[in-house]
């Protein structure tokens, strides 16, 4: 079961949504805790550089570029990537959640056979992923065998 978690595009959306939130709440609790406290030695006049005003956005920038840029970009690259390299007989999964096996593909068009003699077109974008029909007829078979 932990196997299957790992792997599930959910848990992945899920684990960078709590990074996210926790990203944001760390960012808040620095941001309103670094004006209440005054530096040591002073009594509240800001007799400090300037520029130290700007090291909490300067984290912050950080922390929202290391926890949701670099990953929201390298999904993006990998999914580039993989609608780059589709080719005829490739199981595909649609945005729309239909399954079909690819039978041609001729620029940000291809067509799929959803049923045997059942052929729709798609734009290359609404692919969402490579499917593994496999894993699926499996896990059906074990639900059933469990009932």
């Amino acid at each position: 079961m932990e196997g299957f978690l790992a792997s599930d595009p959910d848990s992945t959306q899920r684990r960078a949504s709590i990074l996210r939130r926790v990203a944001i709440g760390i960012s808040l609790a620095v941001v309103s805790l670094y004006g209440c406290f005054p530096p040591q030695g002073q009594d509240g006049a800001s007799g400090g550089s300037p520029f130290v005003a700007l090291v909490p956005l300067i984290l912050i920038f950080l922390l929202f570029y290391v926890l949701i840029l670099r990953p929201q970009q390298k999904q993006h690259r990998e999914r580039m990537e993989m609608l780059k390299n589709l080719k005829r007989g490739d199981t595909v999964i649609t945005s729309g959640g239909l399954y079909g096996k690819i039978l041609n593909i001729s620029g940000d068009v291809v067509t799929l056979e959803i049923a045997k003699g059942v052929s729709v077109k798609v734009a290359r974008s609404g692919i969402a992923g490579l499917a593994n029909l496999n894993d699926q007829d499996k896990k059906g078979k074990e639900d059933k065998s469990e009932k």
